[in-house]
């Protein structure tokens, strides 16, 4: 895995000094899927933040919360610091399922180029974080998520898959954080 380092100095923004997560294939039998060093190789961790900050609409997926069950429905949200944030009231469906089970997936709104992250939500307390998401939500979407009075939410991933449809089996990427 020579490539590895290369990809973590050139992707990591000057603010950031956590690690970069492993690229590998992800396991998926009879989809044809290379080996991370065949077809035109893994994909770049830059791709990620290209492909989750040019999508406007994401699918969150919760668990519903007493009913184990899944629950999917559109999000505004926005990529920052190798995270996603994202804004929902207490009392919504998601609210209630995060509040019980923080597991939960998003996904961009391009089955062409998919982006899949899995990880738990934390509430962002953070002043600093929240204003860094403000900021960055009133220029994705005109509005400071702040004013609902409800809380914003950080997902970091512990794993993220992404494929390109036209180059899917040389393309698919899995990226797994240590720990």
């Amino acid at each position: 895995m020579t490539k590895r380092p290369a990809k973590r100095s050139s992707t990591r923004s000057s603010t950031t000094t956590k690690p970069q997560p492993n690229a590998d294939r992800p396991f998926a039998p009879g989809y044809g899927i290379v080996g991370a060093e065949d077809g035109k190789g893994l994909l770049p961790w830059a791709w990620v933040a290209r492909k989750m900050n040019s999508c406007r609409t994401f699918w969150l997926a919760t668990i519903h919360a007493g009913r184990a069950r899944r629950h999917v429905m559109p999000v505004w949200g926005v990529w920052l610091d190798d995270a996603f944030f994202f804004s929902t009231g207490r009392k919504s469906r998601k609210g209630q399922n995060l509040a019980a089970n923080p597991a939960c997936t998003i996904a961009n709104d391009n089955g062409e180029e998919a982006v899949i992250v899995e990880g738990l939500a934390t509430q962002a307390d953070d002043a600093a974080e929240q204003e860094r998401v403000a900021i960055a939500y009133k220029k994705k979407y005109k509005m400071d998520p702040r004013s609902m009075g409800e809380p914003i939410f950080r997902v970091q991933p512990s794993r993220v898959f992404g494929f390109v449809e036209k180059t899917f089996p040389q393309s698919a990427t899995r990226w797994n954080y240590d720990g």
